[in-house]
């Protein structure tokens, strides 16, 4: 099956939402709980694993929702289809703050490695996949970079990236030396690996972790300035602990009010 052609506009600075246009019978792929709204005339359809063509049969459903499991996301996406006679819009919203990056696969080779959770939306017909690493050390190291996600076709994808993004185009030989964490995407021809940082005192004082992604060209690689997973750790070291009296910042109320309630999401019912 031919990849739908769609065009598409991101909307927004920090908080960015795509809004992707279909044509009469055009279609799109979205993350679980991706959907920010649709015009009036669009169809959805959950459906097993990514809904491409390749996944003929239901053990062939089976095992593409497989994939997707084991990358950590739902077993589920959604298709949304436009099944009026004139052109309308589906919009995605990112789910944090970052950018939105338009990912033309047939530019790239037809493939594309991501972090788990940086796919967005795509063009019906892309297909989602797991990509291990092949090396021992990235296997036992690295972390966030072990399983990704393998985005495979010659259709638009749209990955999401936390904070900041930078985009570098690496010549052969080139290495560059990343947080695990930051590294987004990168395309095939890029040799991945993971190097420890090497010297004891930085792996335990320099607050950096113990081992680093080490990317060589040739190839182009995305990077995140803020990962989900440092967001959400700041945010939770932040928050007074319940029963602590928090030493926030601001007023004594405003601690209270805001301890109080980002402590009852974090730390749960004590029932």
């Amino acid at each position: 099956m031919a990849m739908d052609v769609v065009d598409f506009d991101i909307k927004g600075s920090e908080m960015q939402f795509v809004e992707v246009e279909l044509d009469p019978g055009e279609a799109a792929v979205g993350e679980a709980g991706s959907l920010m709204f649709m015009d009036a005339g669009i169809g959805m359809d959950t459906v097993f694993g990514d809904g491409s063509a390749g996944q003929g049969g239901f053990l062939g459903k089976l095992f593409g929702a497989g994939k997707r499991l084991i990358t950590g996301e739902s077993l589920f996406t959604t298709v949304y289809t436009n099944q009026s006679s004139r052109k309308l819009r589906v919009a995605f919203a990112a789910p944090y703050p970052g950018k939105i990056l338009p990912m033309d696969l047939s530019k790239l080779g037809g493939m594309l490695i991501c972090q788990k959770d940086a796919f967005l939306c795509a063009a019906k017909g892309v297909s989602l996949g797991i990509h291990f690493q092949q090396k021992l050390s990235v296997g036992f190291f690295g972390g966030e970079g072990f399983i990704m996600q393998k985005l495979e076709g010659d259709g638009l994808a749209f990955v999401h990236a936390g904070g900041t993004v930078v985009r570098r185009d690496l010549q052969p030989g080139e290495t560059l030396m990343v947080d695990t964490g930051c590294l987004v995407a990168f395309t095939p021809s890029v040799n991945f690996e993971i190097q420890y940082v090497g010297k004891i005192k930085t792996a335990l004082f320099g607050g950096e972790g113990l081992f680093f992604a080490k990317v060589t060209g040739p190839g182009t690689v995305w990077l995140q300035s803020l990962p989900f997973s440092r967001l959400a750790s700041r945010v939770f070291a932040a928050a007074p602990q319940r029963g602590g009296g928090g030493q926030g910042e601001g007023s004594v109320l405003g601690g209270f009010a805001t301890g109080g309630l980002l402590g009852g999401l974090l730390g749960g019912d004590d029932e």
